[in-house]
């Protein structure tokens, strides 16, 4: 079950780890390219009873790590201005497409740099939302003035 996204075939969210992702304006063609991942682990409290039941030497642990599911199914980017647009005209006005799933963490941000650089976020602020990659490399810091050869 894709819940909205657009994906060329079914997949189960168990097998894989995330996926990059397009989100598009369709009002004015303006596209934003992210990750997001399926699940992450979080520290969760240890109950009393869990507490109890700790056997061997030492204080017990106090909290346990866990996998959760992310919120994925109702994730619309990250991007300030992308969500300003959301808000202001409805998501009704938003397409959004998984471009490629991604079984563990490097191979997602591989993917999801290597699209940003592919397509030139930075440089085309009129068709993309994106304004840095990898929180490295910032649209603002791009020289205009210097012609590309």
């Amino acid at each position: 079950m894709t819940y909205n996204w657009e994906y060329s075939q079914e997949f189960s969210p168990n097998d894989y780890f995330g996926f990059v992702y397009i989100i598009e304006n369709t009002l004015n063609n303006k596209k934003y390219i992210g990750k997001k991942y399926f699940w992450y682990d979080r520290k969760k409290k240890l109950t009393k009873k869990e507490l109890k039941e700790h056997v061997g030497k030492g204080r017990p642990p106090r909290s346990k790590r866990v996998i959760v599911e992310s919120d994925w199914k109702d994730y619309y980017g990250s991007n300030k201005y992308l969500k300003e647009d959301i808000k202001n005209n409805g998501i009704q006005h938003f397409k959004r497409i998984i471009v490629r799933l991604c079984t563990n963490k490097k191979e997602l941000t591989y993917w999801e740099t290597k699209l940003q650089f592919v397509y030139s976020v930075l440089e085309r602020p009129e068709e993309w939302y994106n304004d840095n990659i990898l929180g490295k490399f910032y649209s603002s810091d791009l020289n205009e003035r210097t012609p590309v050869s």
